[in-house]
């Protein structure tokens, strides 16, 4: 009896034993359990957080990547890349990324409540809305029109184009000079040709088309207020009149505006054609071939009359003073819409930051800030001797900031363009300008339409 007490005791020590170590187990088990799930927890919430970070930070990337308005690329992507790319590599890739719709805009486009900054142009045929355009050089073969127009410009020139696809001139041809903002090129009219760009311009407008089932009236910028013009070249062993006939037929349903140039001075010859005799002939002739434009062949002009594009013509700054008096008279005679002054210079002028840079011994164009007074010169001049007050005369050269454009207004200039200022700034030099323009007009009171020619008239 007492042997089996003490078995059935052992037995429910062992019971006892087992359930309290089955209870210690399931505790550590719990326990074990609950610091796991409170692990998961933290690590959960760790990497929601660090997602959020991520996600925000990207949005903040993309905002200032995309963002128009932007200082980033001014201090951040456009140093990169002139430090990763030559000069010509860097344009051919930033052209390239705006046609794939990679490029940053104003979302809220350039605010002008009290509308000072719009002007007519072409004895009121066009309206800019921004005094400031985009200069032909940039975009060769109009691949990055609507990309420029969302930066901000209310002009965008695209070209210059030649019949024929040509290389232009050996590379190296484009060169930096950083410490002037200015560059050199020597292109040499390196064009795709009539047909490709042809091309790209009406896939462009059957894209618009699409979007409205062809039902819609628009310029060829496809916004009020917007000009889309076409600079024309000839080839380098081209016919000097027939080359610019035929770009004036073939892009004059496509364009807002027609440039001729006869300036660049990396063509053999081309600046000849700015004597009077030889500038006159051709602008005859495009003149004609203008009024026979054909704009039905463009969809967007279907069925509708619409307007013959002003035909503008290109000089140089490299001009003497009777030379500039020359082609006014021949521009007044010949019954053109428009000038722009100027194209790139051949000189070296010796204000520069850093005058021992072997850059400045390489032949082409010079550009950029060191450009501007030699061109403002030559458009003063040029409007001391215009005799036709319709004639609309569109700056260009080393403008860079609002007082740059004002200067060039208050000379007689309608508009202004930028190109290496681009460049250099980035897409935010658009709407800088345009901010200091109004601080300006506003300090004086005035309209932009009212500044232009001022000091003309003093």
């Amino acid at each position: 009896m007492i042997g089996l007490r003490k078995g059935v005791t052992r037995l429910g020590a062992r019971r006892i034993d087992s359930l309290l170590f089955g209870k210690c187990q399931a505790h550590r088990f719990l326990s074990n359990s609950s610091k796991d799930l409170h692990r998961q927890k933290t690590i959960l919430k760790s990497s929601f957080g660090g997602l959020a970070a991520s996600l925000l930070g990207a949005s903040l990337l993309s905002y200032y990547m995309f963002n128009a308005k932007s200082s980033v690329h001014e201090y951040v992507f456009g140093p990169l890349l002139r430090n990763i790319m030559d000069a010509e590599t860097a344009h051919h890739f930033v052209v390239k990324l705006m046609s794939y719709g990679l490029f940053p805009r104003l979302f809220e486009g350039i605010k002008d409540e009290d509308k000072v900054l719009g002007v007519k142009l072409f004895n009121n045929q066009k309206y800019l809305e921004i005094p400031i355009g985009m200069a032909a050089g940039l975009d060769k073969n109009a691949e990055a029109i609507d990309a420029l127009f969302n930066i901000g410009f209310s002009y965008v020139e695209v070209g210059s184009i030649t019949p024929l696809p040509q290389p232009g001139n050996p590379q190296p041809r484009f060169f930096r000079i950083p410490n002037d903002r200015s560059v050199i090129n020597r292109y040499g009219f390196n064009s795709d040709g009539h047909w490709s760009v042809l091309s790209n311009l009406r896939i462009r407008v059957e894209k618009f088309l699409t979007k409205f089932n062809g039902n819609v009236t628009a310029p060829n910028s496809f916004e009020d207020g917007k000009i889309l013009a076409v600079n024309l070249g000839k080839n380098k062993h081209g016919d000097e009149i027939n080359d610019y006939k035929l770009g004036v037929s073939r892009f004059g349903p496509y364009a807002d505006v027609l440039v001729i140039n006869v300036s660049s001075p990396n063509t053999p010859g081309l600046r000849n054609l700015q004597k009077k005799e030889k500038l006159l002939s051709l602008l005859d002739a495009v003149v004609e071939e203008r009024n026979n434009i054909k704009l039905s062949e463009n969809p967007l002009n279907k069925g509708k009359s619409g307007q013959l594009p002003p035909i503008v013509v290109k000089i140089a700054p490299d001009l003497t003073e009777s030379e500039i008096k020359s082609i006014a008279e021949t521009v007044n005679e010949s019954k053109i819409d428009g000038i722009i002054i100027s194209n790139t210079t051949i000189s070296r002028p010796t204000v520069y930051n850093s005058p021992e840079d072997p850059i400045f011994k390489e032949a082409g164009g010079l550009s950029g800030v060191p450009l501007k007074p030699i061109s403002l010169k030559a458009l003063r001049t040029f409007a001391k001797y215009n005799k036709d007050p319709k004639l609309t005369i569109i700056g260009c050269g080393g403008i860079s900031t609002g007082q740059d454009a004002i200067e060039f207004a208050k000379a007689g200039a309608s508009f202004v363009q930028v190109y290496t200022g681009f460049a250099y700034t980035g897409p935010n030099l658009v709407n800088r300008i345009a901010e200091e323009i109004k601080d300006e007009l506003k300090k004086e009171g005035k309209t932009w339409e009212q500044i232009v020619g001022a000091d003309l008239k003093k």
